[in-house]
């Protein structure tokens, strides 16, 4: 069966941060989406993306608890969860294999990944992937900064605040601490 032929199912679920949404095929997760305002606009573009609501099964269960408990605070790169990225062209996967490979509380600039893909130079082709990423948080783009370690983008639902708040929950260093002065 053609890749995209593939059936995707999806479902919703509560965080600490609102209602997230995770698509899956028989492979792996193929879409991860952070809340929109409200619950129902996240269901909307979960089936607007081609997913058919239903019950998750045990693995895509499990990946959903780690999920939560990741927002929580209770740490997990989350980089056991099978990914099905067949849809994404062959350099994104790269940029996505490397931004996966970022511990929480550890970040990237966009040239440091461009350099670990092979690719030195071209940090702007990586900041463009990174913002067609279909599974953050997963593949965690959320880490990838820009050289001077500013925050530049996130194409996620509220934006640079949402990359800040997720970069505070992960306790990465130079976010969400206090300022001395």
């Amino acid at each position: 069966m053609p890749e995209s032929d593939r059936p995707v199912a999806g479902a919703l679920f509560d965080t600490v941060i609102g209602t997230c949404a995770v698509a899956w095929t028989d492979i792996g997760i193929v879409r991860f989406l952070l809340p929109e305002r409200t619950p129902a606009a996240t269901r909307t573009i979960l089936l607007r993306s081609g997913a058919r609501e239903s019950e998750p099964p045990e693995p895509i269960a499990r990946a959903i608890a780690a999920v939560q408990e990741h927002l929580r605070g209770a740490l997990d790169d989350l980089r056991w969860i099978p990914l099905d990225q067949n849809r994404s062209p062959e350099f994104h996967r790269a940029v996505y294999d490397v931004t996966r490979a970022i511990d929480p509380g550890r970040t990237l600039s966009y040239g440091q990944v461009a350099e670990r893909i092979g690719a030195p130079g071209a940090a702007q082709a990586v900041g463009q992937a990174l913002g067609h990423n279909p599974i953050p948080l997963i593949v965690p783009c959320h880490r990838v900064l820009a050289a001077d370690h500013a925050l530049h983008g996130f194409s996620a639902p509220g934006g640079l605040t949402t990359k800040e708040r997720l970069l505070e929950i992960e306790r990465t260093p130079g976010f969400g601490e206090p300022m001395l002065f």
